[in-house]
């Protein structure tokens, strides 16, 4: 039964779960942003779970009470989940506004998750000195001058807040630069010989003097991966001459099996070594 609904434009997610708080409601809020949607649910005034597309329990929690347009809807009804919060809503509330506060801030230090960190020190002096939680810790060693803060963020199983906040720290110290390799380029089939079929891609050879003069691969580029509508892929890269700046030529099998056409928008950086067969999926898909 739905006794609770109205506008994120009225009234704050927190004042709608402090309300449910209050009065001991046993239930589940939905929120839909139009974009997004996810589920608090209530137990006796107590946040216990929470779920959205991309997460469970606290973190599902903190991303639903950040939004802040959409519509809500408050359903009295048994919950019969496994409780994963076992915090007050007090806590929970000033932990998200914490959280909130936090991503205002390391947003303006690094406005693109799209950004690749990179160490400038090695790796035994690092860390040598500077005050990191343990979460932050396992965090440095996915800064490898290849992944983005995203992929480090999904290869690391924890938030943006976190994984910024251990950037910011070695950032401070001199120790992490911040780049962006990305190219964006035009996708055009490359041509392969009479009785063999072509087993890398081709780029101009402009892209590769400005790859490296970034200290990430200074030691030459091997590998690329391929940023497209259907997800990341990586494979083994030739720089040519005769290619123009703008353009990425990729064998006609790999444009099919990534989802690419003829005249394709994608981005290109630079990869690690690949250590599979030629046109493995290396990082998975993307949003």
């Amino acid at each position: 039964m739905s006794n609770l609904r109205g506008a994120l434009d009225s009234i704050s997610l927190t004042d709608v779960t402090q309300l449910l708080h209050v009065n001991r409601k046993t239930g589940m809020l939905r929120v839909d942003t139009g974009k997004a949607s996810g589920v608090l649910y209530f137990s006796n005034g107590e946040v216990i779970h929470a779920e959205t597309v991309s997460a469970r329990g606290e973190a599902a929690a903190f991303e639903i009470l950040e939004w802040v347009a959409g519509r809500f809807e408050f359903l009295t009804t048994q919950v019969q989940v496994s409780a994963t919060i076992r915090r007050t809503v007090p806590d929970l509330l000033m932990d998200s506004a914490r959280i909130h506060d936090s991503r205002k801030r390391l947003s303006t230090i690094f406005p693109r998750l799209t950004a690749v960190p990179w160490p400038t020190v090695p790796g035994p002096q690092l860390l040598e000195g500077l005050k990191l939680f343990v979460e932050e810790r396992r965090i440095v060693p996915y800064f490898d001058g290849y992944q983005d803060f995203q992929d480090v963020m999904a290869a690391s199983g924890q938030n943006d807040v976190a994984v910024l906040q251990a950037a910011s720290i070695l950032k401070a110290a001199g120790r992490l630069e911040v780049l962006e390799p990305d190219a964006h380029l035009t996708v055009t089939p490359l041509k392969s010989g009479l009785f063999k079929k072509a087993d890398h891609l081709e780029l101009p050879k402009a892209l590769e003097g400005w790859w490296v003069a970034l200290a990430p691969y200074r030691g030459g580029v091997k590998n690329v991966r391929v940023m497209g509508p259907k997800g990341s892929n990586a494979d083994r890269v030739e720089f040519v001459g005769g290619l123009a700046d703008k353009l990425v030529a990729i064998p006609r099998e790999f444009m099919q099996a990534w989802g690419l056409a003829e005249g394709s928008h994608v981005k290109v950086r630079p990869a690690p070594h690949l250590p599979s067969a030629p046109s493995d999926t290396l990082f998975g898909t993307i949003s």
